[in-house]
């Protein structure tokens, strides 16, 4: 899952950026609020962790112009401003989510998955496709009861997949929330990673959708969309 962090303290960017992506999220950073409205408007993410008290445009005016053309990413408010009028304020702009600073890294990486969770139509935490069980509040994947080892890239491909069983996801989509915006991408990338993961879950539960993408499947000839 593609991340997009918008906070101009280089300091905290760069520790929240490494701990997200030690939980196999893809992290884009913007240090100012014109770019961070710019990759918001322009790139595919799975959610937003967006600043308040940002250079060149306050993080209230980004996310008013996010959801004025259209936006509708999942947006977690991070900010030092702890009063219940800016709370107010942010969830009237559309925040999704808000957290105060000084923060557990460990809380915010449980929002965002609670955020993306829930954008793709998910109440429960544990999602289950077949003998493949997905525990989006612990980014844990299980085969058969068994723990799944899996690399950062094969973690975020199969949960892009996982979050919308039984649909096709369009190739473009996925390589579009697994690598981060300033990646260089080999162009036969995902058709490794997904040889890799059909060897570690079995080749029945990944279809190839010729010419689109890829859809998994509960391995039993039917698909499991709700």
């Amino acid at each position: 899952m593609r991340i997009l962090l918008v906070e101009d303290d280089a300091a905290l960017a760069a520790g929240i950026a490494q701990a997200l992506r030690a939980e196999a999220f893809a992290v884009d950073h913007a240090d100012n609020g014109e770019d961070g409205l710019h990759q918001g408007l322009t790139e595919s993410y799975a959610a937003a962790v967006l600043d308040l008290g940002l250079p060149k445009m306050n993080g209230l005016h980004v996310l008013h112009d996010w959801r004025r053309q259209g936006l509708t990413l999942p947006v977690l408010i991070l900010t030092a401003r702890d009063g219940w009028s800016a709370k107010v304020e942010g969830f009237r702009a559309g925040a999704d989510d808000y957290l105060t600073k000084p923060f557990r890294v460990e809380e915010l990486v449980m929002r965002l998955r609670a955020l993306v969770r829930r954008s793709t139509g998910h109440a429960a935490p544990r999602i289950a496709c077949g003998p493949l069980v997905y525990d989006s509040q612990l980014g844990a994947f299980e085969m058969e009861g068994l723990p799944l080892r899996l690399t950062a890239f094969e973690h975020r491909v199969l949960a892009c997949l996982i979050m919308r069983k039984g649909a096709v996801v369009e190739r473009l989509d996925i390589l579009e929330r697994v690598y981060e915006g300033d990646a260089e991408v080999d162009s036969n990338s995902l058709e490794v990673i997904v040889g890799r993961l059909r060897r570690k879950i079995g080749r029945d539960l990944i279809e190839t959708v010729r010419g689109r993408g890829y859809r998994l499947i509960s391995g039993d000839g039917g698909s499991t969309a709700p």
